[in-house]
């Protein structure tokens, strides 16, 4: 009896609780779909960034990570290359050659970083052969091909089959420079990285360094990226006179954006809720202080306090629960629509590719992050029902049946 009296009054004053209901929902609506933007444009920008070039597990020879030196290249390649085949858990790797050099044409020159790859090997591992704008990834160049980004190409004012002559050291510190062919034309969402990296054959690199054999790196691309964690533990313990990185290693950038996205996820909708919160407290305290006498009067006729502190309670808890399912749907079909679609923010490209943004985005939420909402409604309308049911429990009897 006690809830179906708390329902009722709920829809006594139409129009209040219409207004607060369209809040909440309102309110959870918008939270919903901006941190769904905010986690999309975090999930899209590591994805591009492991697709690219970081891929899940990085393999070096640890002194190569401390000065980037020529001279450090991994050991015991095959053994390397018979653990990772072996393993169910990795999907494909690649073997890179990774030098600190210079880019020159007739206009300028420039630093960047020169990665020498197995063409079809670095496709199974990365998507930058997906990248390219014009020409094709290291073919229809006989010899000496190479394909830089877009960025640089406008910095360098060249196009495809121009020459470039790229400078490096060799293993002794000898300076080398090698005449290369531009092959194709790429861009990514990151303009920076653009900007800063060329890529070669491994072998023309060797050839150059006159090294028959021999890389820095090994990428490595799993399965599940859950599991990258305990497939590093593993080819870890197995080759302890190597380093082995995960990708929040290599680019702890993006591991720490990953974890910090979390929390704040939580954060804003919390503030969220607090803000909605006072408004429920306010529209409750509106309905007891016009229902004194009534309160007075149930009190007087026996009522115990303890029912009308849950009555009160009960009240704010129907008005959360219509208004806070409601935004949770709207968020959740939202964000399934514009996660299909995308959001096209083409118009601020070119400074989101500063950040390593792409210009399409495409929203996000994890399943449990709606049921988590739903659940962090409830709980705060519970406790903005506290302060209205304890001033009702302030009313005298005698006093509240005579107000007006």
């Amino acid at each position: 009896m006690l809830i179906k009296i708390a329902w009722r009054n709920v829809w006594r004053n139409n129009l209040r609780s219409g207004v607060v209901i369209a809040s909440i929902a309102l309110g959870i609506w918008a939270g919903l779909f901006v941190i769904s933007v905010s986690s999309g444009l975090n999930e899209q920008r590591t994805e591009d960034a492991l697709n690219t070039s970081i891929s899940h597990i990085q393999i070096h020879n640890p002194q190569f990570i401390q000065d980037n030196n020529v001279e450090f290249r991994i050991e015991d390649e095959d053994a390397v290359r018979n653990a990772l085949n072996g393993n169910s858990n990795v999907k494909a790797f690649t073997e890179r050659v990774v030098l600190n050099g210079m880019v020159s044409s007739s206009t300028g020159g420039y630093g960047v970083r020169i990665t020498g790859v197995d063409p079809e090997a670095e496709q199974q591992v990365t998507t930058l052969n997906e990248k390219m704008v014009d020409g094709e990834y290291l073919t229809g160049i006989k010899r000496n091909p190479i394909i830089i980004g877009k960025k640089l190409a406008e910095k360098l004012n060249v196009d495809l089959r121009k020459k470039i002559v790229l400078t490096f050291q060799k293993d002794d510190g000898e300076i080398v420079t090698g005449a290369f062919r531009v092959a194709g034309i790429f861009k990514t969402s990151n303009s920076k990285s653009d900007e800063l990296n060329v890529f070669v054959t491994s072998e023309d690199l060797n050839r150059l360094l006159e090294e028959s054999a021999g890389f820095h790196e090994v990428a490595v691309l799993l399965n599940d990226v859950s599991e990258v964690d305990t497939v590093a533990a593993v080819i870890g313990a197995e080759f302890g006179n190597l380093s082995v990185q995960t990708w929040k290693e290599v680019a702890p950038e993006l591991g720490y954006a990953d974890e910090m996205m979390q929390q704040m996820l939580y954060i804003i909708i919390g503030i969220i809720l607090l803000a909605l919160s006072f408004g429920i407290i306010n529209a409750m305290l509106m309905a007891v202080l016009e229902r004194k006498r009534e309160l007075g009067m149930l009190m007087s006729v026996g009522m115990n306090k303890t029912k009308v502190f849950f009555m009160i309670v009960v009240e704010t808890v129907f008005i959360s629960l219509v208004g806070g399912p409601l935004g949770v749907i709207l968020g959740f079909l939202t964000v399934s629509h514009f996660g299909s679609a995308g959001i096209d923010l083409s118009i601020v490209g070119k400074g989101l590719e500063n950040f390593g943004i792409s210009t399409m985005i495409y929203p996000s939420l994890e399943p449990q992050f709606y049921i988590n909402v739903t659940i962090m409604v409830v709980v705060a309308a519970i406790l903005s029902s506290i302060y209205p049911a304890i001033k009702a429990l302030q009313l005298k009897p005698a006093e509240a049946v005579r107000a007006i």
